[in-house]
C-alpha cells in the first residue's frame, strides 16, 4: 500500500468497503468498478472500464476525500484489556444478537447526555454510510464530503426517538444497559462483531484517515442517487445507467 498510486477495486460496495478499511490509512486512492447490485461507491460501469482507466491515467478524473470513523470498545470490568479501536467506512452498529428482543442503552455526545433508548439497536454512520443500513433505518442522506455523523435508532420503542445528525468534531458514546442474556453486539461495517456486556461502552469518532475515492470525469453524486433510488423515474422514464 505504501508504494501504490492507485487501487482498482472490482466488485460491489462491500468489496470497496473492505479495500477502503485496508488502504485508507496509507492514503491510497480507490477506483471502484461495479460488479455488485447497488453501486453507490463502486460507480464505474464494467462497460466503461477501458475509457475510464484511460481518462484517470491521463489525469482526467474527480477526486474525493470522505471521512471515516473509529470505533473504540471499552469494557466495564476492571481486568479488561486496553480498549480496541477499529476503522469503519460506513457505520458502527449496536444491535441485539437475539431474535426480536430489544436492547436498553444510553447515548452521549461528548460529555452531554442525550437519551436512554429501548430499541433493536443504534446505527452511527458516516456520510458514506448514510446510503447504507442507516438509509434503510429511516435516516437522512448526507452529502459525502460533509464532516458529520448520523445516529439512527433501529426500530425504537417510541415514535419520538428519531435520527440525529451531529458534527464530526464530537465523540459519540453508547453505553450498554441490557441484561447479559440479550447478548448485545457491535458490528463494524456489517462485519467484525464483538459481544457487549452491561456497562461496556462503544465510542465512535472521526478517524484521522480519509477514504480517497477516484471518480470518472462525468461523476455526479446526485446522478447516482437519481439512478439507484429511482428519483424522478416513472413508467415512461427509464433509469439512466451509472
Amino acid at each position: 500500500a505504501q508504494r501504490a498510486e492507485l487501487a482498482v477495486v472490482v466488485g460491489g460496495d462491500g468489496t470497496l468497503l473492505n479495500a477502503g478499511r485496508s488502504l485508507a490509512p496509507a492514503g491510497v486512492p480507490l477506483l471502484g468498478v461495479n460488479q455488485g447490485r447497488v453501486g453507490f461507491m463502486a460507480d464505474v460501469h464494467p462497460d466503461r472500464v477501458r475509457e475510464t482507466l484511460a481518462a484517470v491515467i491521463g489525469g482526467d478524473y474527480q477526486s474525493e476525500l470522505r471521512m471515516t470513523l473509529v470505533a473504540r470498545i471499552q469494557r466495564a470490568r476492571d481486568d479488561a484489556p486496553a480498549p480496541r479501536e477499529r476503522l469503519a467506512v460506513n457505520d458502527v452498529v449496536i444491535r441485539s444478537a437475539a431474535t426480536i428482543r430489544m436492547l436498553e442503552f444510553d447515548t452521549w455526545i461528548g460529555s452531554e447526555f442525550i437519551s436512554s433508548h429501548r430499541a433493536d439497536g443504534m446505527i452511527v454512520a458516516s456520510p458514506t454510510g448514510s446510503t447504507a443500513y442507516a438509509l434503510s433505518g429511516g435516516g437522512p442522506l448526507l452529502q459525502p464530503t460533509l464532516q458529520a455523523m448520523v445516529l439512527v435508532p433501529i426500530c425504537p420503542h417510541t415514535l419520538s426517538d428519531r435520527p440525529i445528525v451531529v458534527g464530526a468534531d464530537r465523540k459519540i458514546r453508547i453505553v450498554a444497559r441490557s441484561d447479559e442474556r440479550l447478548h448485545a453486539l457491535v458490528a463494524i461495517d456489517g462485519h467484525d462483531t464483538e459481544t457487549l456486556k452491561p456497562g461496556d461502552t462503544v465510542e465512535v469518532f472521526r478517524s484521522p484517515h480519509s477514504l480517497h475515492l477516484i471518480h470518472p470525469p462525468d461523476y455526479s453524486y446526485f446522478g447516482i442517487l437519481r439512478n439507484k433510488l429511482r428519483w424522478g423515474s416513472g413508467p415512461d422514464v427509464p433509469p439512466q445507467r451509472a
